[in-house]
């Protein structure tokens, strides 16, 4: 019997129709039913990321957001086909560059990156064996 079907991020911001839209024009995230309270914050939203789906929140008393928090120990792991392009848009759409994207001797092209709310990511790409 299979116990977990699948694992789905939800990730905590200080605003949360911002974050929507930084993660559209960031990463082509494409969004599903929207959850809000009586003064509009998001309660729960669904994300879609390429095959991958991602939850996202407003931050309340009892969920923090990282920028509240003064950081994240989480990195949220993108595979791309293009780590170039996918780091310019990152960044274009308002994330800063942690570590660059370089070829790395385990066979992967990758960096790191800050969004505006506080989250970090890796764009991710094998490398081909010439």
């Amino acid at each position: 019997m299979e116990l977990v079907t699948e694992v789905i991020p939800r990730l905590v911001v200080a605003d949360g129709a911002g974050a929507v839209a930084f993660y559209q024009r960031a990463l082509g995230a494409a969004e599903g039913k929207r959850y809000t309270d009586d003064e509009g914050r998001i309660i729960h939203t669904e994300l879609t990321i390429g095959s991958s789906r991602l939850h996202l929140k407003d931050e309340d008393s009892g969920d923090r957001a990282p920028t509240s928090l003064g950081g994240t120990p989480v990195i949220m792991h993108l595979g791309v086909t293009d780590a170039d392009a996918a780091a310019a848009s990152l960044v274009e759409a308002g994330a800063t560059t942690v570590f660059p994207v370089a070829d790395h001797g385990y066979g992967m092209k990758d960096g790191r990156f800050a969004d505006p709310f506080g989250h970090l990511w890796i764009v991710s790409e094998p490398l081909v064996e010439a």
